[in-house]
């Protein structure tokens, strides 16, 4: 696994190879070494299962319709969530939370964002905690969420775990942020990262990530910004082309 200076985080799996956020595109991102860390989000079935999947709704990447807490895991399993991207994944699945750690847990380090807004889920931050404990994964894993109170939720029911902060809002002052929540991460949207707000967010050691870093010369730029900020993908092989072992020249 690559520990090295600004880490790979593929972005849903390895979504620009395969359907985001199934276990085809989280396999393809176990296949290269230097994919260190995979991030993938978490919602609720109706009858409370943790599942991964993005959108609130089915439409844009299932053959289902209407909204993931409608239906039960029985109906989400029943779905096609690959046939969009290509007929070469029909039949992928939505997978459970469960599904991913019994794949990838101590392979890859995880970063789960609870995909939730306002009171939508309620019971989500307790069953992702679970699910962790469940499978000794809480030295692998980071919790985040764009929603305050879930981070801070969820720092107070487990404390002992790293949980984070997703944001594209600008602020003068990201550590204060992170302070006021508990937060020990802040994954933020790449234009946003400064030399000097990586390097104030480091010192008091709280861990950085910029999301979505797609193009090559982005993935150059942020990385000159600080060597401990992880830089999150849907290309892994654009990442390793840049600053990777398979970098040119």
């Amino acid at each position: 696994m690559y520990v090295g200076k600004n880490c790979c985080v593929a972005h849903r799996g390895w979504s620009s190879k395969a359907p985001e956020n199934t276990l085809a595109a989280i396999q393809l991102a176990m296949s290269e070494p230097y994919i260190s860390w995979i991030e993938f989000d978490v919602q609720l079935s109706k009858d409370g299962i943790p599942v991964v999947i993005h959108d609130y709704t089915l439409e844009r990447t299932t053959n289902g319709q209407g909204f993931v807490r409608e239906k039960t895991y029985a109906e989400l399993s029943q779905l096609d969530a690959g046939s969009w991207f290509s007929p070469a994944y029909a039949g992928e699945k939505i997978p459970t939370l469960e599904n991913v750690l019994d794949l990838a847990g101590g392979r890859l380090r995880m970063n789960i964002e609870l995909k939730t807004q306002g009171n939508m889920y309620s019971g989500l931050e307790e069953a992702v905690i679970d699910h962790i404990y469940r499978y000794t994964l809480q030295h692998d894993v980071v919790l985040t969420s764009f929603e305050p109170k879930v981070v801070q939720r969820l720092k107070r029911l487990a404390p002992e775990l790293r949980t984070g902060l997703i944001t594209e809002m600008p602020s003068p002052d990201y550590v204060a942020v992170c302070r006021s929540l508990g937060a020990d991460f802040l994954s933020l949207y790449y234009p946003l990262f400064t030399k000097q707000n990586a390097a104030a967010l480091v010192q008091q050691r709280i861990g950085i990530m910029a999301w979505t870093c797609n193009h090559t010369k982005d993935i150059i730029q942020v990385a000159d910004l600080h060597p401990e900020l992880m830089i999150c993908t849907n290309y892994p092989d654009r990442w390793n082309m840049a600053i990777g072992e398979g970098k040119e020249g």
